[in-house]
């Protein structure tokens, strides 16, 4: 069962993988959606990440596949460290609020009792963090498309050219 269930994840990634790098749009939309969806991970809304990257997507006309993948930069398994870089990078931004944060007190109810002082500063952390991330994203992407859809054509043109 523990076997099926590695085969099955490692199925599910490789799915998703394969179905990013073959989206058939231009370099810009790809690489402009996803893009979106890291600059929206930086933010800290979690449970509307994804929808709000493909909001912003659908407004921006760039691909939504790219754009719910690029949510994925703050998944789960290291939010809270990233979160946690996000507070200090606000903090450098704004002077700390009324309320300080210890990394040891992570645990929802601290959280929740930082209120909305914590929450603007891991905002405004993750504006700053996003916008530099985003616009590094779109740059090495969009090359790394471009260079994908290339070979790609090459590879097809080749194969037409062997049926000749």
């Amino acid at each position: 069962m523990n076997i099926k269930f590695r085969y099955g994840l490692g199925r599910f990634f490789r799915y998703w993988y394969l179905k990013l790098w073959r989206i058939r749009e231009s370099p810009h939309s790809v690489a402009m959606g996803l893009s979106v969806g890291v600059f929206v991970g930086c933010l800290p809304i979690i449970p509307l990440q994804t929808v709000v990257a493909l909001a912003i997507a659908h407004m921006f006309r760039c691909s939504k596949i790219a754009a719910a993948a690029g949510t994925w930069i703050t998944n789960p398994f290291y939010a809270p460290f990233v979160y946690y870089g996000l507070y200090l990078v606000g903090r450098m931004i704004i002077p700390a609020g009324k309320k300080e944060f210890e990394p040891e007190d992570l645990t929802i109810f601290n959280i929740i009792g930082l209120g909305w002082d914590f929450f603007w500063l891991m905002f405004f952390g993750g504006l700053m963090v996003g916008l530099f991330l985003s616009i590094s994203v779109y740059m090495i992407s969009v090359r790394l498309v471009r260079t994908w859809h290339d070979k790609r054509a090459e590879m097809k043109r080749m194969k037409k050219l062997k049926k000749v």
